[in-house]
């Protein structure tokens, strides 16, 4: 059973979460030829104050 794990900043919209989930189980059924139920699809939300990039955080990138 492929996994796929989006593990990426916060999304608010629900809407665009379920948009998401559907179009890379689309490319995943379209790969791997199996059926949409033997994919698992997880989305992990970080806050920026909880990402670092070069050193810095990402809320304190987003001030300058």
């Amino acid at each position: 059973m492929p996994n796929v794990i989006i593990d990426g900043p916060y999304l608010q919209d629900v809407g665009i979460k379920r948009e998401l989930v559907k179009e890379i189980t689309d490319a995943l059924e379209k790969a791997y030829k199996l059926p949409r139920q033997a994919f698992i699809v997880v989305i992990k939300e970080n806050q920026p104050e909880n990402v670092a990039v070069g050193g810095t955080l990402i809320i304190d990138r987003q001030k300058e």
